[in-house]
């Protein structure tokens, strides 16, 4: 009937490890057909609409979609126990590492906090609603923040900035700071210095949603649980999802991807404790082999439709991409060539997140303490004098 609202959809995109073949290499297949089981009798039963099991790397991927809105305790539940089913799994085969991402033996009503990375949204669907799901393994969240600057905010990479009057206005970022607990929102273009600003610093300032400036309609998500925060303790990388809508007022679908055509630098790799290309792949290849890498992404195109999802393209899995592969694997020997020194090994505040400290307590007590020259310390004092005046 005419002025009768349109019901909403929820784009659900949880992930977790709970365990892999020889090592944080890849998935089991049992793991992720122990997960569709769960999922598939939540669909039987209308809890959701539809979904899709898949994986990067190590890392279990559920997707679905739903009418529950974000948040929802009964779909973060349905996916908590997805994941201890697969886990179940791991753990009867044996895996390696099986059930970590799972912080907490007990579900509290969202996930958010125990372990998994979440990225989720609620539209009104297009009639026809392209949706790209994003999956990283071996970095942190803050590896999105280039690309999606890019997609965003880039001319340069997004032609419809310029020249398509339904991009023309700009997008507005939600930047979280993962320390603090807080976030700020900025406009771009004419915030685009401030954004850079904070989201050069990807291991605190996190883009976490992109809405149009026009009408605030959402555009992206990002995971951004850190991992390490949560725990306490180093428990694997973050491995983040996110979410991307495509076309009609959105980025196209080319310009969503060629963001990801520069292998940039990202945190992560081997025992999190590296920087390294991230590596656009197919399923095929998604799976993390040198030096437990590099990280990689694996691009899902889906339509939405009455929230049953169409697909998906293997968006990666083509040969325009060889040459973004060809780089990240120079790339990759130029940062492995320097060993144990940075800047392939993180600098000392990410590491204090790894298990490097419990290596160097062993040291705290053979430092001895010497005192400067007299010269210097007089040089000292008279700079610290007249800075006062």
């Amino acid at each position: 009937m005419a002025g009768e609202e349109k019901p909403k959809t929820t784009i659900s995109v949880i992930k977790a490890d709970i365990g892999s073949i020889a090592g944080h290499h890849k998935v089991h297949p049992d793991t992720m057909a122990a997960a569709a089981r769960v999922l598939s009798e939540a669909k039987r039963k209308g809890i959701i609409i539809d979904f899709y099991v898949t994986h990067v790397g190590d890392d279990l991927e559920l997707i679905m979609t739903h009418r529950k809105g974000v948040d929802s305790p009964e779909i973060h539940g349905l996916a908590w126990e997805a994941f201890k089913k697969a886990a179940q799994v791991a753990k009867e085969l044996g895996l390696y590492a099986a059930g970590q991402d799972l912080l907490s033996e007990a579900f509290s009503g969202n996930v958010r906090g125990l372990g998994p990375g979440v990225a989720e949204m609620e539209i009104v669907e297009r009639p026809s609603e392209p949706i790209v799901v994003f999956m990283a393994d071996k970095t942190e969240p803050g590896a999105f923040n280039l690309p999606l600057f890019r997609i965003f905010a880039d001319p340069f990479n997004t032609a419809g900035l310029v020249i398509d009057p339904k991009l023309h206005g700009g997008f507005k970022f939600e930047v979280f700071d993962v320390f603090e607990s807080r976030k700020v929102v900025l406009k771009c273009p004419e915030e685009m210095y401030d954004l850079l600003a904070l989201i050069g610093t990807t291991g605190r300032y996190i883009i976490r949603r992109v809405y149009r400036k026009s009408d605030d309609e959402i555009a992206a998500v990002v995971s951004v649980e850190r991992l390490n925060l949560i725990a306490g303790r180093y428990v694997g990388k973050d491995d983040p999802v996110a979410i991307v809508r495509a076309q009609s007022g959105f980025p196209a679908l080319g310009e969503i991807l060629e963001a990801f055509a520069f292998p940039h630098l990202v945190a992560g790799w081997m025992r999190g404790s590296h920087f390294g290309p991230l590596m656009p792949v197919g399923l095929r290849d998604a799976k993390c082999t040198r030096f437990d890498g590099p990280p990689r992404l694996v691009g899902l195109g889906f339509q939405v439709s009455k929230g049953r999802l169409i697909g998906p393209v293997d968006l990666f899995d083509d040969p325009a991409f060889d040459e973004t592969r060809r780089m990240a694997q120079l790339v990759a020997d130029y940062m492995r060539r320097h060993g144990p020194f940075m800047p392939h090994r993180l600098g000392p505040d990410e590491m204090e997140y790894t298990t490097l400290p419990q290596v160097l307590e062993k040291l705290k007590n053979r430092f001895v303490k010497e005192e400067l020259p007299y010269h210097i310390k007089k040089r000292v004092s008279e700079m610290l004098e007249a800075g006062s005046e």
